[in-house]
């Protein structure tokens, strides 16, 4: 069975969004004799992360209310590299894309090494599309699921629609295809997001 790594890696100067000086996540290391212990400083939405639905809805769900079993099992990544500017509703309707799918959008995202504010982004007609379509998550290659759109209809159309997002992931080294996904996040309480491990293999786990 082979194992893909999809999370960012979090280390202080890595890529955070729109550059901002207080995003970036500071690591703090103490040494007493032979003991070092490390202080972390982290925002919620650092690297690899996956939002819900207080980040954009005032009144929104919490973190804790995001089911785990909604983040383990099927994903279909699908190659979107020819996109530019941002992902609509015509990129999306020739893809494999059924009811309760968790969809993993690869861009030319993967390839930046730093931050981009063009990023390839999902534009909100191609939100609807998938809250149509009734699938169970959607993740993307870039640090936001959308730029440049007032009130973020995008953000709101996959939580209205009880979609969940992961934003940050790295799929460079993946090729399109059905994997079995296990996105772990921090086990955060009453957030608005959280950093996650996120891992892809060629095939479910055997049944025991």
């Amino acid at each position: 069975m082979k194992m893909y790594d999809i999370t960012a890696p979090i280390f202080e100067g890595m890529p955070v969004y729109k550059n901002k000086p207080e995003k970036q996540p500071k690591i703090n290391k103490i040494t007493n004799a032979h003991v070092t212990e490390s202080r972390l400083e982290l925002d919620a939405h650092t690297g690899t992360h996956i939002d819900a639905p207080l980040h954009m809805i005032n009144e929104g769900d919490t973190f804790e209310t995001i089911s785990l079993e909604k983040l383990v099992g099927s994903a279909k990544v699908f190659d979107l590299t020819d996109v530019e500017d941002g992902i609509t509703k015509s990129d999306l309707e020739g893809l494999d894309i059924q009811e309760n799918d968790f969809v993993l959008f690869k861009t030319k995202n993967s390839f930046d090494d730093e931050f981009n504010f063009e990023f390839i982004f999902l534009k909100k007609d191609g939100a609807n599309f998938l809250a149509e379509r009734k699938i169970r998550g959607v993740g993307i290659d870039a640090l936001g699921v959308e730029r440049s759109q007032p009130n973020h209809p995008t953000h709101k159309a996959l939580f209205g629609a009880d979609i969940i997002v992961i934003e940050g992931l790295r799929l460079k080294e993946v090729e399109p295809g059905s994997y079995f996904m296990v996105a772990a996040p921090i086990k955060l309480v009453g957030t608005d997001a959280s950093p996650a491990r996120v891992l892809l293999f060629d095939r479910a786990p055997m049944e025991v």
